[in-house]
C-alpha cells in the first residue's frame, strides 16, 4: 500500500461527476433544526373520558406536553415534544385512544416513522419533534337522534 502525504491531497478529490459544482462532498447525516408538525384530528369520544387517557398515552411514549388549551367548547389543542425515536409509539398511542387523524396527519406521521427507520445514529434518533395536535370533539349523530329531535332528513 502506498501512502500519499497529506499536502498532496486536494479538496477536488471529494467531488464526483455527480457533484460538478466543485463544492466538497457533504455527508447526509446532518442533523437539522427541530421539526414541527401541525396535525388535526377528531373523535366521537366524550371529552372527559378521552383527555386523561390521551395525556397518559403521551407520557407513556416519552412525550412532553408543553401546552394544553381549550380553543372552543368542541376543540382542544396540545403542543407536544417527542424524540424521533418514539414517534411510532406516539402515533399508535393517538390512534389507540380513539382519535381519528386527517389524511394529512396520517401522511406526516407516516413520513416521520419512515424517516426514523432509516436513521441509525443515536444523535439522529434523539432529534426532538414538536407536534401541535388539534382535536375536534364531534357529536355522534344517528338516525334515532335526528328523529327524536324532530329534524328532517334532506
Amino acid at each position: 500500500m502506498t501512502l500519499v502525504p497529506l499536502q498532496f491531497i486536494t479538496h477536488s478529490c471529494y467531488c464526483s461527476d455527480e457533484h460538478t459544482s466543485g463544492s466538497p462532498f457533504k455527508p447526509r447525516r446532518h442533523i437539522g433544526p427541530m421539526q414541527s408538525l401541525d396535525i388535526q384530528g377528531f373523535t366521537y369520544e366524550q371529552r372527559h373520558g378521552l383527555l386523561p387517557g390521551l395525556t397518559l398515552a403521551f407520557g407513556n411514549c416519552g412525550g412532553w406536553v408543553l401546552e394544553r388549551k381549550t380553543l372552543s367548547p368542541t376543540n382542544m389543542e396540545f403542543v407536544i415534544e417527542i424524540q424521533l425515536l418514539a414517534i411510532l409509539d406516539f402515533y399508535a398511542a393517538i390512534l389507540a385512544t380513539g382519535v381519528e387523524l386527517t389524511r394529512a396527519g396520517h401522511i406526516a406521521l407516516t413520513e416521520l416513522c419512515t424517516r426514523r427507520n432509516h436513521l441509525r445514529l443515536a444523535a439522529e434518533l434523539g432529534q426532538i419533534v414538536s407536534i401541535r395536535l388539534e382535536i375536534s370533539f364531534l357529536d355522534d349523530v344517528t338516525i334515532h337522534s335526528l328523529l327524536a329531535s324532530g329534524s328532517g332528513l334532506a
